[in-house]
């Protein structure tokens, strides 16, 4: 097969009959960086989670799938031509959302009620798009007045309903299982056929927040089964990593490795109601 991209995470190759194989490692990124050492099975856990939302949400968007891979990691998938806006979904407020909304009442220019704390519930999710930022840049909040700009009123349409009907679905699925789906990123693009199709991966660990339901309390930062508890570490005085220089973030200790495999594994636990075996 001919390698056809590499990312953060993902390696793409093409087949002889014109298809993509697509390979999620088991490298984790934070920060726009690429961190090291790989947290093992991560990619496996990733595509197979990937595999069981797209079923949950063939009803509402087609979906790129082709079929399995050769092993737990890969999948095959048609060509997309990816629309150039980052579809975000939010429920509650966090993260980039929560450092907008402090500075200017809003998220991606959705006026938001005042009071809110880290963790709050919005009213209602709320598509908050951002730019696509090449490797090593940061993406930048839209509004959707720019996203009509980019895509056309049509399009950007078709991208917010999907990408809210995306996270109602989830958050829906998630919560009967005792998880809070806070906010999520979906890929979206175009078929051969002109179809809106989504890609890539879709409410996993890497693309979402996920909390306990049990142990949810706004004003404060949420336990999570995602890659923020890596985010945590490396903003802490643990780790000893100033993010505002251009230094490389440090290794990840064992004990960190360890700790977000188990929580991506209980991630894909909780949510399928299967044990993953590697």
């Amino acid at each position: 097969m001919k390698h056809v991209h590499s990312g953060k995470v993902r390696d793409l190759y093409e087949t002889p009959d014109g298809l993509l194989l697509m390979v999620a490692s088991d490298r984790i990124s934070a920060f726009d960086h690429v961190l090291e050492p790989d947290i093992p099975d991560k990619g496996a856990i990733l595509t197979q989670l990937s595999l069981w939302w797209f079923e949950q949400l063939a009803d509402l968007v087609p979906n790129h799938v082709v079929g399995k891979g050769p092993d737990l990691r890969s999948v095959l998938c048609r060509r997309l031509t990816m629309v150039p806006v980052e579809c975000v979904a939010r429920g509650y407020l966090t993260g980039s959302g929560l450092i907008d909304y402090r500075r200017t009442g809003m998220v991606s220019g959705v006026v938001l009620p005042e009071g809110l704390e880290d963790g709050s519930r919005l009213p209602e999710p709320i598509f908050t798009p951002s730019t696509k930022a090449p490797v090593g840049q940061h993406d930048e909040p839209m509004t959707y007045r720019q996203v009509v700009q980019e895509v056309g009123s049509d399009v950007a349409e078709q991208l917010q309903e999907s990408t809210l009907a995306v996270y109602r679905r989830g958050a829906e699925r998630a919560l009967e299982r005792g998880i809070i789906l806070a906010d999520t990123k979906i890929e979206l693009g175009w078929d051969a056929d002109g179809v809106l199709t989504l890609g890539d991966e879709v409410l996993t660990p890497d693309s979402s927040r996920f909390w306990p339901k049990d142990t949810w309390s706004p004003g404060r930062s949420q336990e999570s089964f995602d890659k923020q508890f890596v985010r945590d570490w490396l903003t802490s005085p643990a780790s000893g990593w100033d993010r505002a220089n251009d230094a490389p973030p440090p290794r990840l200790p064992g004990e960190i490795v360890e700790r977000t495999r188990e929580r991506y594994g209980e991630a894909y636990q909780r949510l399928t109601g299967t044990t993953f075996t590697g």
